[in-house]
């Protein structure tokens, strides 16, 4: 088996058993992104020699016989929304091309001290804002399954790492859908956590009440040790939950178990991403779980909601990029004359409609009316999704209403934020959500199934999502799903 093809766990066993070493494996992957990245453009920028010495570091520890941790020298990509110390991180926004943080994420320091190597920062939507990583400030990315098509976003570069392997880990913030809705797209295992439960300090904000880390990988049980790792108490993040995560007995199967279908994440959705369900509730019902529909009415208003919610908080958030503290500045008459001019260079199309929406939104006279009903609106969605909850052990759903589209189909902002329809409700409730890569739709391409449980409960979560992953391995799928799940040959 080649390298690249080996499971994070796999690899960090062979490197601490010195059947391979950190770096070769992180040569390996270097030599991937070498041949392939020039198509896919997943990285914005590649650590290749910090990531060298990294290895040798591990190399050596491991020679002295000192633990080296659960992911030793196993390569791990970071969105770019994530700071390192003294590495350029931008957003894929020009507003912060040249700014190198003084400090590193909480999530980079707790993968690095359990032994992974940060190879690279990857691509995104502009402030991750979108679905289809198209808005990124520099260049997109293509979906490694079919480079004529969007990775998903606003994690597209992340997702796409793992799924083209460069990366058997990636680090992805999702705020409305954006670790879920491109690991549907890529066809790779993508988890968005309990709000809380990773720490955000480090990730540059977005909006800091629906924000969160969380993991990529090629099976869900790489993605619940990355998970592992990085849940935890940090008293840098004011919001952190204090509690962790752990990933015993996620394979004890789903006998027993309550699913219910949400019905209000069905409609719109295409005929091939409809049949995978359907095939998936089949698995679930054969592996042993009880499968109803379920209604949880409010989740109907998760998207107009969302799009008041999300672009409020980040009118505020981004209003300190100004020209004056961080990267880009363009000089004017005056320093208002200078902030109209950099936000102007700085901002694309896309951050700068929803600051502008987000601002009327919290606008005197119209506060109460949007943003205020947003926020009651949010409350139904909690207490309909804990309504659910009453009789059933986790929800299900597609993750994404369609497979990944073609680059320029959706021009129009409307459609773009129809992708993430069956994502944006879980981010308002604060509940863990996944996806896991289940069969091909439309055209071959992926189509996930999105996984939901009780705020904490991502035990249940990764226990239903592995009992769909084995049936998905069983069956008549393409290599890329028996490659995602097994770590086997692509």
């Amino acid at each position: 088996m080649a390298i690249v093809d080996m499971t994070a766990r796999e690899m960090a066993s062979a490197v601490r058993n010195r059947e391979l070493s950190a770096t070769e494996v992180v040569e390996a992957h270097l030599s991937e992104i070498s041949a392939h990245d020039r198509e896919v453009a997943a990285f914005l920028l590649v650590l290749a020699d910090e990531a060298r010495h990294r290895a040798r570091s591990i190399d050596e520890a491991i020679a002295r016989g000192e633990e080296v941790g659960p992911l030793a020298g196993v390569p791990i990509a970071v969105k770019d929304n994530m700071t390192l110390r003294g590495v350029e991180t931008t957003c894929a926004s020009r507003i912060l091309a040249g700014w190198r943080p003084p400090y590193t994420a909480t999530v980079v320091q707790r993968v690095e001290s359990a032994g992974a190597i940060v190879i690279g920062k990857t691509n995104l939507d502009e402030f991750a804002m979108g679905s289809s990583t198209e808005n990124s400030g520099f260049f997109p990315t293509r979906n490694p399954i079919d480079l004529s098509r969007v990775p998903g976003g606003s994690s597209g570069g992340s997702a796409a790492a793992v799924a083209a392997r460069f990366t058997p880990l990636a680090l992805g913030s999702d705020t409305g859908g954006s670790i879920r809705q491109p690991a549907s797209l890529c066809g790779v295992v993508g988890a968005k956590p309990t709000y809380g439960l990773v720490s955000r300090y480090g990730l540059i904000a977005f909006a800091s009440s629906l924000d969160q880390i969380g993991p990529f990988a090629r099976s869900v049980e790489d993605a619940a040790a990355l998970l592992s790792v990085i849940a935890s108490k940090d008293p840098m993040d004011s919001t952190s939950l204090g509690v962790g995560f752990d990933a015993a007995g996620i394979g004890e199967g789903v006998q027993g178990m309550r699913i219910g279908v949400v019905e209000e994440m069905l409609d719109g959705v295409s005929s091939g991403v409809a049949s995978v369900l359907d095939s998936a509730i089949a698995a679930l019902e054969a592996a042993g779980a009880a499968v109803e529909r379920v209604s949880v009415p409010a989740a109907r208003y998760g998207l107009s909601a969302y799009y008041l919610i999300a672009p409020a908080e980040a009118s505020s958030n981004l209003a300190r990029f100004d020209g004056v503290r961080y990267g880009l500045r363009v000089e004017g008459e005056d320093i208002t004359e200078t902030y109209l001019r950099t936000r102007e260079r700085g901002f694309g199309a896309e951050v700068k409609r929803r600051i502008m929406l987000g601002t009327y939104a919290l606008s005197a006279g119209y506060y109460d009316a949007l943003y205020g009903k947003a926020q009651q609106v949010r409350t139904l969605i909690a207490r309909d999704f804990a309504a659910a909850y009453e009789h059933f052990d986790a929800l299900i759903s597609p993750t994404s209403p369609t497979v990944a589209f073609r680059f320029g189909e959706r021009s129009d902002p409307l459609s773009m934020y129809m992708s993430d329809v069956c994502t944006i409700p879980s981010n308002l409730a604060g509940h863990p959500g996944m996806s896991v890569p289940f069969g091909p739709a439309e055209n071959g391409m992926p189509a996930g199934v999105q996984v939901l449980a009780p705020a904490l409960r991502e035990g249940v979560m990764f226990r239903v999502a592995m009992a769909l992953e084995a049936a998905a391995l069983e069956a008549a799928v393409p290599e890329w799903a028996k490659a995602a799940g097994s770590g086997g040959a692509a």
